[in-house]
């Protein structure tokens, strides 16, 4: 077997931004690890999730000291992917927040992309550098878009291969709405340097639920993590409707971490609305369909419908990880479920699904 993980996680070690930001200049504000808690301009966040390495999936650590090595060494890491099977791993911020956005919400511009840089920076140097087997994508300020183009062009031009941005970047602060031209010169770029555009599911809060209070710690994982996936429908549906895949027609899009079984009834649901509208026609010469087969790829790491579905949703658009070391990845038991998820399966189909497409899309 071979595959390419195109949704995996890094945990972010406490020394990233404080070896790489001035002290002098941004003092407490730089992101730190203390008591227990990562403090950002501020603002508290607990540990990310490790819980494929921890005995109990649903706990999350408490400590620094608990989180295991495999989810922040780069060297660990390569040894967990060789025990699973894996022989590249697309990655995913951790405290950046899993689709970027924990920097999104900073107010002051210089502060953000000193942040954003020193990640993309660190992502580079301690991951791409340890092994060609790491597949690093950046992530951006917020806003303006000119300045996440920049940076775009700057952390491509470092070896970068793919480009983070919120599902929904007004949920994080007063910007114009996503579907706006202001945000061009960011899908400009991305089309430009021909990396895909990744929106991670999970990193849009205001189309979730929100969790009651009371939930146990593992009802509220698995709470957390259908919401997150099934929220895709959401982002998928207005980023059909907004004119941008119209307007920038080899702009590849990842919807990250969504799962692939609720694709097929988009695929044909989405058709369905716009023919029985009468919304074809100027702005959008094309059926949604036709889009997202042209330009959207969705992710699977579980399970069979999705690949039982692969006649609405083509396997040219279906990609596949391990979701590590989130508690929801198949690690270290990858091989088994890609066995259940593909019987039946062509085996030119299953090669395409499992790294034929990605290796294209990143330019393995």
């Amino acid at each position: 077997m071979r595959l390419v993980s195109v949704c995996d996680h890094v945990v972010e070690p406490p020394d990233v931004w404080t070896s790489r930001l001035s002290p002098d200049r941004w003092g407490d504000r730089i992101p730190h690890v203390e008591g227990g808690r990562w403090l950002v301009d501020g603002r508290e966040l607990p540990l990310p999730s490790a819980g494929a390495l921890l005995p109990d999936r649903a706990a999350k650590p408490q400590r620094w000291e608990d989180v295991p090595a495999a989810a922040w060494s780069p060297a660990e890491r390569l040894k967990a992917m060789d025990a699973d099977g894996v022989d590249c791993s697309v990655l995913y911020p951790g405290i950046a927040g899993i689709g970027g956005e924990t920097f999104g919400r900073i107010e002051d511009a210089g502060l953000e992309l000193a942040c954003v840089r020193a990640y993309n920076d660190w992502l580079i140097d301690e991951w791409a550098a340890a092994s060609a087997r790491f597949i690093p994508q950046c992530i951006v300020p917020l806003w303006p878009a000119e300045a996440a183009a920049a940076e775009i062009e700057r952390a491509v031009g470092r070896g970068h291969r793919g480009v983070i941005y919120p599902a929904i970047p007004m949920e994080l602060r007063e910007v114009p709405h996503v579907n706006e031209g202001a945000y061009d010169p960011i899908w400009a770029a991305c089309e430009r340097l021909n990396v895909p555009l990744c929106i991670r599911a999970g990193s849009a809060s205001s189309i979730k639920v929100p969790q009651p209070e009371g939930m146990s710690p593992a009802v509220a994982a698995a709470f957390g993590s259908i919401s997150g996936s099934t929220s895709m429908i959401c982002v998928l549906s207005n980023l059909l409707v907004s004119g941008i895949l119209e307007r920038f027609p080899k702009l590849n899009v990842v919807l990250a971490g969504s799962g692939l079984g609720w694709g097929a009834y988009a695929w044909e649901y989405v058709d369905q609305q716009f023919t029985a509208n009468g919304l074809l026609g100027p702005g959008h010469e094309h059926l949604p369909s036709e889009l997202m087969r042209r330009q959207v790829y969705l992710t699977g790491w579980y399970g069979r419908a999705g690949i039982a579905g692969r006649r609405f949703v083509s396997p040219n658009n279906i990609l596949w990880s391990t979701n590590f070391p989130l508690a929801t990845s198949s690690w270290p038991s990858t091989r088994e479920t890609i066995d259940l998820a593909f019987a039946g399966v062509p085996d030119t189909e299953r090669d395409q699904m499992l790294w034929g497409n990605a290796a294209r899309l990143y330019r393995l």
